[in-house]
């Protein structure tokens, strides 16, 4: 088995990401991680993105077809994989994440803290609902979540990107500061989470356009990062071609040394050791 940190920077796009996300690039630059160009899958919209991600089936088999679908999963998650064998999970996340992975509707009177209560698949989570919450904050439930019950899978996933898009458009300077900001939280915590021998994954759920929004199949809305780190994948960039999102769901088995669903496919071209 293998501890992997998931880290999803909801609506940073792959252009606004190279430009901005400088210790990262830094480690690729170095040989200490890969970095891949993923090509999303549609809609391009948080919630049925994040079922995607997590189960690794597309939006027409999950049936969350946008974000307005308000119901626990119904596919099997890497949540769910990594309680049948047995591994602890932990989540600071949007509180769409409890919705599908613990229990819906999110009541925001109750739910915000979930510490072992038994009430779904997340084992540890500290959920948000104002899309203004801190991603400093965030960052640092995460790491309350960690260092307290030492999660085998943890999950960090800041909003303050999407928000920044939605509100001024991704050619803004505000957009590219938030990116930039996020970029100075992770390069703080990482070479802390390697040295606690986590792998770490990078990525995004969607993108955003000019006009601040994002759902459609153009590649701003589409196109995201990849950043891995890990002793079991090759280094290097490998921005030559796409890969698909729904190889993050199976690549986050290999890492944490789960058999993948069914429902999963194959990670395709992702050069590992």
């Amino acid at each position: 088995m293998g501890k992997t940190i998931f880290v999803l920077l909801d609506a940073c796009g792959y252009k606004i990401a190279t430009e901005n996300l400088g210790f990262l690039e830094h480690m690729v630059d170095y040989g200490l991680a890969a970095k891949y160009k993923i090509r999303g899958e549609l809609p391009s919209m948080s919630r049925p993105m994040y079922e995607t991600l997590m189960t690794g089936v597309p939006a027409h088999v999950h049936g969350i077809t946008c974000n307005e679908v308000v119901r626990s999963s119904n596919q099997i998650s890497i949540f769910k994989l990594c309680k049948e064998a047995g591994l602890v999970t932990g989540a600071a996340a949007y509180f769409w994440m409890s919705e599908l992975y613990n229990r819906a509707p999110f009541d925001k009177h109750c739910d915000r803290i979930q510490l072992g209560t038994g009430n779904g698949l997340i084992d540890y989570g500290i959920y948000y609902w104002e899309d203004t919450y801190p991603d400093s904050h965030l960052f640092m439930d995460g790491e309350f979540i960690r260092k307290t019950y030492k999660p085998d899978f943890m999950l960090y996933h800041p909003m303050s990107i999407d928000l920044a898009g939605h509100t001024y458009g991704a050619d803004s300077r505000e957009y590219a500061w938030k990116v930039a900001d996020m970029g100075v939280l992770v390069a703080d915590l990482l070479p802390g989470w390697l040295k606690d021998g986590y792998s770490v994954v990078v990525s995004a759920d969607h993108g955003m356009n000019e006009n601040g929004l994002h759902g459609g199949p153009t590649d701003l809305q589409r196109n995201v990062p990849l950043y891995i780190f890990s002793d079991k994948v090759e280094k290097g960039r490998f921005e030559d071609h796409y890969v698909g999102q729904r190889n993050i769901a199976p690549l986050l088995c290999r890492l944490l040394g789960i058999t993948p669903s069914d429902g999963m496919i194959s990670p395709d071209k992702i050069y590992f050791k």
